[in-house]
């Protein structure tokens, strides 16, 4: 059996771009209008959440859950420099009063990928100012959902923001190989996450803030240097950028080298979110196919979901928490699982991943982890930037034309699981093995 603490908290985690639809002005809005989405799809209505999230919280609640990670779209509050919307302000206002309302404890990200066109156009995160403009933002957001949250993530997963973008070209602004801007982006973050962090603070001295990172475990396909090389470089950028900025301040050798040092991100965050879904193997990229992935690929027989439409989503690896946690430990502050899960339109691996996962937290927690609460990515199939509606991550299938919502076997098994506040040996012994390695893409649907 499994356990948990009776405090734990019990989650989904969304997004405002993912979720919210209906005339978004960021970022990747533009990059949808250049038809950059790889599958062809629109996000269109998405969930439909600007203009009725509350079927959706009712399901939240319906599974037992006390907590809800949201997010801000800061280019509905700020859709021109310094020229703030206070409807929609209001709107995040209402949603987090409704969240509470139904005995669930927001969790509130201010930058979930996604920022004003007019910000992207002065270059993002690349201008030594952007912390300053995104401190204002967050001073504006914290001025009026400080009476309605406590608990603040500024940013989601700066790393896959900087290297999806300025390193692979799947992200906005679209760039590849530039290591010198990926780590001043990394940077440019991370001082801007330290303003933010003060900022809310003046207005919430109780406030909790911290942000979440993404971790993916990276396995060295041989014992050749080159490719042990390649897996220490990727792991150093990715998923040690943010551990090493809270740490010392500085980027992991070399990229601490080509960005600023931040020494004003020291000992500035109350807890770290860890987003935990999967493993990448490693090998140095000597034919065409392993070229345009950067060397990055998933064998064959490994358990996956269903897979991306070019690149490898990746292999379905619950022990992925564990050394995630170990390492981010290192910085002695409480840790959360901010998102997890596996992208599966018909629950083939979903409930494995989710019992192996919760498995393995429970065993941390007796290990003596502080480690306080999961979060599932998601409560329904959302869009899934570049990949659209083709990858399925949802306790409940979303037919996005219809919008009609239908529970998978996971979202029963969730509930039972969050309602026991324990996983029963029965469950463990059930989904102890993956099921068969493979999956089948399908079109995304909704154009």
């Amino acid at each position: 059996m499994a356990t948990f603490p009776d405090n734990f908290l019990w989650g989904v985690s969304t997004s405002a771009h993912q979720f919210e639809g209906d005339g978004l002005l960021n970022q990747w809005s533009e990059w949808e209008r250049q038809a950059r989405i790889r599958s062809g799809d629109s996000c269109g209505l998405a969930c439909n959440w600007w203009n009725k999230p509350e079927a959706d919280l009712s399901l939240c609640q319906d599974l037992g859950l006390n907590a809800l990670r949201i997010s801000l779209d800061w280019a509905r509050i700020e859709p021109a420099p310094d020229r703030w919307d206070y409807a929609a302000i209001d709107r995040y206002c209402r949603l987090v009063e409704a969240i509470r309302e139904r005995g669930m404890r927001p969790f509130v990200t201010l930058h979930h990928f996604t920022h004003p066109n007019w910000f992207e156009a002065r270059g993002a995160f690349l201008p030594s100012d952007s912390p300053e403009l995104f401190a204002r933002f967050a001073e504006f957001a914290a001025s009026h959902l400080s009476g309605l949250c406590s608990d603040w993530l500024t940013f989601n997963e700066p790393n896959v923001y900087a290297v999806f973008g300025y390193m692979f070209g799947e992200f906005p602004p679209g760039l590849r190989n530039r290591v010198r801007d990926t780590a001043v982006v990394l940077a440019n973050i991370h001082r801007a996450h330290a303003l933010a962090y003060d900022v809310i603070h003046r207005i919430q001295r109780s406030a909790s803030v911290g942000l979440a990172t993404n971790w993916v475990e990276l396995q060295s396909a041989t014992f050749s240097p080159t490719d042990r090389l390649l897996a220490y470089l990727y792991d150093g950028v990715f998923n040690r950028s943010t551990l090493e900025l809270f740490l010392s301040g500085g980027l992991q050798f070399p990229f601490g080298a080509l960005a600023p040092e931040v020494p004003e991100v020291l000992d500035k965050t109350d807890f770290i979110g860890l987003n935990v879904y999967n493993r990448l193997h490693v090998r140095s990229p000597w034919n065409d196919a392993l070229r345009r992935t950067g060397g990055l690929f998933v064998p064959e027989d490994a358990p996956q979901g269903d897979p991306g439409i070019e690149l490898p989503y990746g292999e379905a690896y619950p022990d992925g928490v564990i050394s995630a946690v170990r390492e981010y430990a290192r910085l002695h502050v409480p840790i959360y699982i901010t998102e997890n899960g596996v992208p599966d339109r018909d629950d083939r691996i979903r409930p494995w991943v989710l019992v192996q996962t919760l498995r393995n937290v429970s065993r941390l927690i007796s290990e003596g982890f502080d480690l306080r609460g999961y979060f599932h990515w998601s409560i329904v199939d959302n869009f899934e930037w570049n990949e659209g509606w083709t990858l399925r991550f949802g306790l409940y299938e979303l037919d996005c034309a219809t919008q009609v919502r239908t529970p998978r076997r996971s979202a029963h098994l969730y509930r039972e699981i969050v309602r026991a506040n324990k996983i029963s040996d029965e469950l463990l012994s059930r989904f102890s093995e993956p099921p068969a390695a493979g999956g089948i893409l399908l079109s995304g649907g909704c154009h």
